[in-house]
């Protein structure tokens, strides 16, 4: 009994330091997830009581051309943004890794972490005023070199260009710093061994330092990917989804349906959609990592 009791009361212990967390979980996790899926089958808009409607929430997003259009928008934009972010973030951890003074170095890792810890709202606000038409700082110095103004958010292309370099330049930071821990991961006797061998620039960025950071690269991706399948601040503040719908995003969809239009229902069903396109992605980055990922 005496070594029954110890255990016991550590046992409750545990517990009691686990329950805030657990409960924290529990009602503001679990319950909203659960009461989403549920409320997918309903129509309701908060006035009027909740109507089963089967999966007729789940058939208008193949009948309607908003939430078609705002998840090809969201595809369209992770494949572009997903690309550019990689591809910069590693660019950069390269050329910072590369010899330099280490105030140098530590000076260019916080400058370029430093854009991800600002509010995508007020850098999206601040964003809309430098690219506008009329007095844009952009615009007027493409207007000093002889370019002219360009509609950069009252055009399709042009919209889609700025929210995609807006979401790049804020987000690349985190990613910046993965692949600043794995390049420094690479030890130096792999790069003059194979410098000896004949392998440098190009070859030696594929076939040694690709292979070496693929672990990297994989969480960088995943992380990216699901960040980006999420975007909504950047274009709501900078162009409302517009002009048409050519930025509208199926997490603004998300909101539009629920806050705007009160379809609650409606508004489930497509964050259900998004979150099991999430989870199918990443399932699949990681099954197709057994091919490209070494661990070696």
């Amino acid at each position: 009994m005496s070594e029954s009791n110890p255990r016991k009361k550590n046992r409750a212990l545990v517990w009691v330091f686990l329950a805030p967390t657990v409960i924290g979980l529990g009602l503001f996790s679990v319950v909203p997830i659960i009461g989403s899926v549920v409320l997918a089958f309903f129509r309701w808009d908060i006035i009027t009581n909740p109507e089963f409607v089967g999966f007729d929430n789940f058939g208008q997003m193949v009948t309607n051309p908003t939430i078609r259009v705002s998840f090809l928008n969201t595809i369209t934009f992770v494949i572009a943004a997903v690309i550019v972010q990689l591809a910069v973030a590693l660019g950069l951890a390269i050329l910072v890794q590369s010899k330099m003074p280490n105030w140098l170095r530590t000076f260019f890792r916080s400058a370029l972490f430093f854009p991800l810890i600002l509010s995508a709202a007020s850098v999206s606000l601040i964003m809309a005023y430098l690219f506008n038409y009329e007095f844009g700082l952009v615009n007027q110095f493409l207007t000093w070199i002889g370019i002219g103004k360009v509609g950069w958010l009252t055009t399709g292309f042009g919209a889609k260009v700025v929210v995609l370099l807006v979401y790049v330049w804020q987000n690349f930071g985190f990613t910046f710093l993965m692949f600043i821990g794995g390049v420094a991961g690479i030890p130096k006797e792999v790069y003059e061994a194979s410098s000896i061998d004949g392998v440098v620039g190009w070859a030696q960025f594929r076939h040694i330092t690709i292979p070496l950071i693929s672990p990297t690269m994989l969480v960088a991706s995943v992380m990216a990917i699901i960040s980006a399948l999420q975007i909504f601040d950047q274009p709501w503040v900078l162009t409302r989804g517009g002009p048409g719908d050519d930025t509208r995003t199926a997490v603004m969809v998300i909101y539009e349906s629920a806050f705007r239009q009160l379809d609650f229902g409606g508004a489930s069903a497509v964050g259900i959609v998004l979150t099991l396109v999430i989870m199918l992605v990443t399932g699949l980055q990681f099954q197709l990592s057994k091919r490209y990922v070494f661990y070696g």
